[in-house]
């Protein structure tokens, strides 16, 4: 399995200790999954398919699950591996740091490692199914790839960690106050500056979702769309810093905040950790910040 694994990231380009995925589903806790499944229909094309108990959302670049339970909750974040050798390196590595995982298919993955974070949320590493690949096919859709997850913690330190230490992720950028203390951290398993990322907060819960679209012009079309809809725009368009992306953000019924993106930074993986301070400007360098804590 060494030699596998070994000609697998000489493939990719990449150390050997660094995953290679793309975020490619969602499940989300919703109250009401039909409401919110509605929402996402209509405000971003998905196309909508009721499974038992839970409806699997499904667009050109995005996936999402919506299953009954509790406001702003992940209940899982699926992320696809490019090959079976790719997932063979993971389960070792995880199984090398002595963290605990389940392995076997999930709704939207043929085969899987699943494993649970330190604050209880579930993430798993796969092969995606060709019904959920199929999922491209549907047509007039915008362009608008799932592209990152973050989340809310009271110790993102330890799931910054856990991410680096167990499933290899690479450490973008940080934030810190005046003391020096991490308050946001921006991870990614690509050449793309982050898939996931945690801040500081007094309690542990689902942050946001993004979406990443093809250019300025496009954000111009999405937040025009999402208006002609009546859906207010919560926050934007403006400019992160970390990233240095395009953003404007909607709520869904759930109070979740979706993002859609542009212009996303490109690193190489030899790139250096930034830091930023934990100031408005940080979040917008166009004007308002909407600081976590």
């Amino acid at each position: 399995m060494d030699c596998v694994a070994n000609d697998a990231a000489a493939r990719h380009g990449r150390p050997l200790d660094v995953i290679l995925a793309s975020l490619h589903y969602l499940e989300l806790g919703c109250p009401d999954p039909a409401v919110t499944a509605a929402f996402y229909q209509q405000a971003l094309g998905y196309h909508l398919e009721q499974q038992g108990g839970r409806i699997v959302a499904q667009a050109p670049g995005r996936r999402l699950i919506f299953t009954p339970g509790q406001a702003k909750t992940l209940l899982c974040a699926g992320y696809a591996l490019p090959d079976a050798a790719e997932l063979a390196r993971l389960r070792a590595r995880i199984k090398a740091a002595g963290w605990p995982a389940t392995d076997g298919p999930t709704p939207l993955f043929s085969d899987a490692v699943t494993v649970t974070d330190p604050d209880g949320n579930c993430f798993s590493f796969g092969l995606p199914l060709a019904a959920a690949v199929a999922g491209d096919g549907v047509t007039g859709a915008w362009p608008a790839r799932l592209q990152h997850v973050v989340l809310a913690s009271r110790d993102p330190a330890r799931i910054v960690r856990f991410f680096i230490d167990v499933l290899g992720f690479t450490l973008s950028d940080d934030v810190l106050d005046g003391e020096g203390d991490v308050r946001a951290s921006f991870l990614r398993c690509s050449h793309e500056h982050h898939s996931f990322a945690v801040f500081k907060a007094r309690q542990d819960r689902l942050d946001h979702h993004c979406y990443e679209t093809t250019d300025w012009n496009m954000i111009r079309d999405w937040c025009d769309h999402v208006a002609g809809l009546n859906i207010r725009l919560q926050w934007g368009p403006g400019r992160h810093g970390p990233g240095n992306n395009l953003f404007m953000f909607v709520h869904d019924p759930d109070g979740n905040w979706v993002e859609i993106s542009a212009d996303l930074e490109i690193v190489d993986h030899q790139r250096p950790v930034g830091q930023w301070p934990h100031v408005e400007r940080t979040l917008n360098i166009w004007g308002q910040g909407l600081l976590r804590s």
